[in-house]
């Protein structure tokens, strides 16, 4: 049927062929199950539908003292794809992602803290009361700050993206400050009880740094040296007795001059 392969749709007809002719002894398990559920026959594709952003808001609206729920639809942007991407899976968004984005631009070093991944049950979340930013049984980090953010969007009348997301820095800010001044004070309460630790990050980093820039001084007078000898052997130097010649040509020449 020109460049469409129905060779698929008829696997039970082959089935049944084959049987009738001995090829095969007996019929396949699946026969009975596609008489029963026998696959689609369009052969045209249609292009999945392409879910909208739905944002939840709370507004006061005009002419009304008091704030309620309302549902915003991003507008649907008419892009084109290529060819190649037609009929790939419907694309999920959701407004974490953005606020995820804008929050990890910002402060890129947040993605170098370690991260606890594992949850017990996969349903931690339920537990979660995004009303106050910090949480039981959870670290804080760059997550927190989201879930933070999206709660203030979708429970606080009339609130803006940049207003909540002050808010949640701000919070978030005040809880590292708390955490470091906490983390200074048990270091000094231990070392005051006799406590000894060992070089900060901050300073082995600094050894290696420095080991590394002496290690380089040496590459570098060496290769200096080569270099030199190189630039020496290309160009020729002047041997001593030349050199002396010449110097005493010019003694010469100056002395005769009046």
């Amino acid at each position: 049927m020109g460049k469409y392969n129905l060779t698929a749709l008829r696997v039970r007809q082959t089935a049944l062929q084959q049987k009738a002719t001995g090829k095969i002894s007996r019929l396949p398990k699946w026969v009975d199950a596609v008489t029963d559920i026998p696959p689609a026959q369009v052969v045209v594709r249609n292009q999945p539908p392409q879910h909208q952003l739905v944002r939840q808001r709370m507004r006061t609206l005009p002419g009304s003292s008091k704030s309620q729920v309302v549902f915003e639809t991003q507008e649907k942007r008419t892009k084109p794809k290529k060819a190649s991407r037609m009929f790939l899976p419907t694309e999920i968004k959701f407004e974490e992602d953005q606020l995820r984005k804008e929050f990890f631009r910002d402060h890129p070093w947040e993605l170098a803290r370690p991260r606890m991944l594992l949850e017990t049950t996969g349903r931690d979340f339920q537990r979660y009361d995004w009303s106050r930013l910090q949480q039981p049984g959870k670290k804080l980090d760059g997550e927190s700050v989201v879930q933070r953010q999206l709660w203030l969007l979708n429970n606080v009348p009339n609130m803006t993206k940049s207003m909540a997301y002050d808010i949640a820095r701000s919070e978030f800010y005040r809880l590292r400050l708390q955490e470091d001044i906490e983390r200074r004070v048990s270091a000094e309460e231990a070392e005051a009880t006799g406590a000894t630790f060992g070089p900060t990050r901050l300073e082995i980093g600094m050894e290696l740094e420095n080991k590394e820039y002496e290690r380089w001084k040496e590459w570098a007078k060496v290769e200096a040296q080569i270099q030199g000898q190189r630039a020496a052997a290309f160009v020729g130097a002047p041997e001593i007795s030349s050199l002396e010649e010449t110097l005493e040509a010019d003694e010469g020449a100056n002395a005769k001059a009046p």
